[in-house]
């Protein structure tokens, strides 16, 4: 039997798992790290505990496997992306990583716009200057610790510096790469004339794959460390919504995933390059080549559930307790008994302001219409449709750019509800699905590895044997029919409250 493994490198953790050629598990282990906050609005994490946590993660699996290292013939990673990491020449780390949640970087933004302008930018990077976006945080650090800058001779994103410690190479491929706001989307290459605009020195960035190449072996001293065997290949990997993608079956057009987790995410394959030039959302290289993918990003999806739930839901929690179930299932059973609409309460789930479409710092969130009838259920209910609204939003741009969102699969937290899954159906008109694999980006940076080894004859050919739907929920019309009345409200009190917003951050 042949195995793969998965690298999974997230910001509260690193997952690992073990798969054999038939996308069965066998082994897996999760292992956390701290995220250091020294100031408000500031992200940062060290490298190396991204290093030690991918060692003792492989040894772990491969020990509950008991497999012979020799079986394992490809490895993938994927990871956090946006995340810099500097080097000096001999390969050490300068300074802690800082992170894709990270929002010092408004001055480096404005920055970057009036050197490439804003027109420009978008054309070439398929994105405004974003905080999150590691060209930045490079400019940051030029500007506030020059003499760090001066040392620095590789600038890694995080998964690919656990590859340079794995292989010795300094690479990374498209679909991360495609975050750093310095490579050019459409042509799926380094920018040089952003990287000459922004004084960057192109020797600086590793070299660009595609996902699915093969970028170096495991060198010697990192199969005494991990417990591979030397010589194992290490493909591209992807980004982390990249990797999901691949790993959630999202490689043809007409296929999209919505995630909801802490924040939500909505997903969409695209064989050709489709950029919005309002900025609205993101266009990336994604893992399939030649291939793209569209992606709004929405701040407090299922952060919003979870803020309801330790605020106001103690009933809730306590009942959950009692049955031994989980409390957002509790809450999705109060949520059901609420007709569709919620008995005119809407809510705006911007508690940390809004990424897509308003790609706003200052809106919160709101509760509009709250009146002596509603009940906590309907605060349940009106949270996870305004959610919903607010995915929506996203799906909305999607179709204004020509691209088919026919089949969407729902992942995360919030994609375990039956209750949300159908506000998702009836709001996007289109069926929502689940899949029969909970491992995600693992899976996909996995299936990547086995494309480059040979193991399979390309991306969706290993997702269609792998891969296997689990559930269906199709739109219901009546449901279909009180939200598109409600979400035009939804979107107009946006509109009337953005200068209020505004003010408000000011008090």
């Amino acid at each position: 039997m042949n195995y793969l493994i998965g690298i999974d490198l997230g910001t509260s953790g690193t997952k690992t798992v073990l798969f054999d050629e038939n996308g069965h598990v066998h082994g897996s282990e999760t292992i956390e790290y701290p995220l250091y906050q020294e100031q408000n609005g500031w992200g940062e994490q060290e490298p190396d505990d991204w290093w030690h946590a991918a060692c003792d993660s492989i040894r772990s699996v491969i020990a509950q496997s008991k497999i012979n290292p020799s079986d394992i013939k490809g490895l993938g990673i994927s990871g956090q992306m946006h995340g810099l990491v500097m080097l000096d020449k001999d390969g050490k780390v300068l300074r802690r990583s800082i992170l894709w949640l990270d929002q010092r970087t408004a001055k480096e933004c404005e920055e970057i716009t009036a050197k490439v302008g804003a027109k420009r930018l978008i054309e070439i990077t398929a994105n405004p200057a974003l905080t999150g976006f590691t060209a930045s945080k490079i400019l940051w650090v030029r500007n506030h610790q020059p003499e760090i800058y001066e040392k620095c001779a590789h600038i890694l994103l995080p998964k690919d510096y656990v590859r340079y410690k794995l292989t010795g190479e300094f690479a990374t491929e498209v679909s991360d790469a495609s975050g750093m706001q310095l490579l050019d989307v459409p042509k799926r290459k380094w920018s040089d004339e952003v990287l000459e605009k922004l004084d960057i020195d192109k020797s600086l960035l590793g070299k660009v794959y595609e996902s699915q190449e093969i970028t170096g072996l495991v060198s010697a001293r990192a199969a005494a460390e991990t417990g591979l065997k030397a010589g194992t290949p290490v493909v591209g990997g992807a980004g982390d919504n990249a990797a999901a993608a691949v790993g959630t079956g999202v490689v043809r057009d007409g296929l999209a995933f919505t995630t909801i987790g802490s924040s939500g995410v909505v997903f969409a394959h695209s064989s050709g390059i489709k950029i919005d030039p309002k900025g609205r959302v993101h266009t990336f290289c994604c893992a399939v080549p030649g291939a793209w993918h569209v992606m709004g990003v929405h701040q407090a999806a299922g952060l919003s559930l979870r803020w309801l739930r330790d605020n106001v839901c103690a009933e809730e929690v306590a009942e959950a307790e009692k049955r031994g179930i989980d409390p957002y299932d509790v809450m999705s059973e109060k949520a059901d008994k609420i007709t569709p609409g919620s008995d005119r309460l809407i809510y705006l789930p911007y508690l940390n302001g809004e990424r897509t479409p308003h790609l706003d710092p200052n809106c919160r969130g709101v509760f509009f219409g709250l009146s002596g009838i509603h009940k906590r259920a309907h605060l349940i209910r009106a949270v996870m449709e305004g959610v919903s609204y607010s995915l929506r939003d996203s799906i909305s741009i999607l179709r204004e750019m020509d691209i088919e969102t026919s089949e969407m699969t729902a992942t995360g937290g919030g994609g375990r509800s039956f209750v949300w899954r159908q506000m998702l159906a009836d709001n996007y008109h289109c069926p929502v699905k689940t899949i029969d694999n909970k491992e995600g980006p693992a899976l996909g940076v996995a299936i990547l590895a086995g494309v480059g080894v040979g193991l399979f004859s390309s991306v969706p050919e290993a997702c269609d044997s792998l891969i296997h739907d689990k559930s269906v929920q199709e739109p219901i019309r009546a449901n279909s029919d009180v939200y598109d009345k409600y979400y035009p409200l939804y979107q107009k009190l946006y509109t009337d409250l953005k200068d209020s917003f505004n003010e408000l951050a000011t008090l």
